[in-house]
């Protein structure tokens, strides 16, 4: 077998190491061949060699075999370049599935710029490093080869991260509804606040398993009836979570019909604490909903307060917000989201609570703050 790889390079290859190609393997092709079949009638005795030497990789990969199986790698580069389009497509079949396949010969086919060389390999291949999928996405690729690195059996996050920069909606579709790929709790933010805009995004994200509670709350705010459903629905949650989910899908079915035909932020809120259901978690999620108006006309009113006061307060920076939500009544948990997104606090500046449930400042220090706005104990 070495004598054969001998003659067909008329060399040894470079290296020993069994994962190593020669240093010139990019620079491998095979002469003096036209590109379509007929002029090629060894093009099937080259696919006949790929097919065999697939098969023989797993025996000749250990350390004992390792010149053999540099010549089997040499000669996979080669044909991973031939100039006959049928030759690469049987190498890409060959491979797509083999998951000790030699990462150099798989990152050749994957840049191949035929689709049907490409794209099984993008898509099956998990011999395929993360390093190479960065560098395609990184390269404005065709939405096709998005799409199959986003449909990839498993994606890590940073792979799944330049899925949603290169800015391709399918793919990205593709990537939320895919039960492998791992997205970063950034990465899937940005891609709720997109989903206003990309219908597309709404109903993979509704089934997410990296959906948590607080992003599920901004989802309701925007998303249709149907897709309200789906998050209800769920039966994959634990029990706890699920609870949740179905409380916030609830209440925003709630403000959104049950308002006995109130027109104002101001009427809603009258009509909500007539009916007793002006709760903090109902302000919660009208933040989460980006309905401002809605919250501040409802903090003014749980907090005993004109509306021009709260917002003065919330333009005044962190303490006299902690200070407003207490005098509210709101859970010392909520105080960061009334900070962040009513008070538009910078993170550095967010005051959290102690320990996790208790207020950062004491009731006489909310007080005392309070008191700069008029506003007596």
């Amino acid at each position: 077998m070495i004598g054969f790889f001998k003659k067909l390079f008329g060399r040894k290859p470079a290296f020993k190491q069994p994962y190593q190609l020669p240093a010139n393997a990019a620079d491998i092709v095979v002469p003096d061949r036209a590109g379509n079949d007929a002029a090629n009638p060894d093009a099937d005795i080259r696919i006949a060699l790929a097919d065999r030497l697939v098969k023989l990789l797993p025996a000749i990969e250990t350390e004992a075999h390792s010149e053999l199986y540099g010549f089997a790698v040499q000669a996979l580069t080669a044909l991973a370049q031939d100039e006959v389009l049928k030759v690469r497509r049987a190498l890409s079949t060959a491979l797509r599935d083999y998951a000790k396949a030699p990462p150099a010969v798989v990152a050749r086919l994957a840049r191949d710029v035929e689709r049907e060389i490409a794209e099984p390999i993008l898509r099956h291949c998990i011999a395929l490093e993360d390093s190479v999928l960065l560098e395609i996405l990184a390269g404005h690729p065709e939405p096709w080869a998005i799409a199959a690195i986003a449909a990839r059996p498993t994606v890590s996050e940073k792979v799944t991260d330049a899925v949603f920069r290169a800015g391709d909606i399918i793919g990205t579709a593709l990537m939320i509804g895919n039960q492998g790929a791992q997205i970063s709790r950034d990465t899937l933010q940005a891609i709720v606040d997109g989903a206003r805009r990309h219908a597309e995004w709404q109903r993979p994200l509704a089934l997410s398993p990296h959906l948590d509670i607080d992003l599920t709350r901004e989802l309701t705010g925007f998303v249709s009836e149907t897709i309200l459903d789906v998050l209800k629905n769920r039966s994959d949650l634990d029990a706890a979570t699920r609870l949740g989910v179905v409380s916030i899908v609830e209440r925003r079915i709630a403000y959104t019909k049950n308002d006995g035909g109130a027109k104002t932020p101001a009427e809603k809120v009258e009509r909500f604490a007539r009916d007793g259901r002006l709760t903090p978690e109902l302000v919660h999620d009208a933040l989460a909903w980006q309905e401002r108006p809605f919250a501040v006309q409802a903090m003014a009113k749980m907090a005993g307060l004109p509306v021009e006061t709260v917002e003065r307060i919330l333009g005044a920076g962190a303490k006299p917000i902690v200070a407003l939500c207490w005098k509210a009544g709101f859970p010392a948990r909520m105080c960061v989201d009334v900070q962040r997104l009513a008070g538009r606090v910078q993170p550095k500046d967010l005051l959290y609570p102690k320990g996790g449930t208790e207020y950062p400042l004491t009731p006489d220090e909310s007080a005392w703050q309070l008191e700069f706005f008029g506003i007596k104990k």
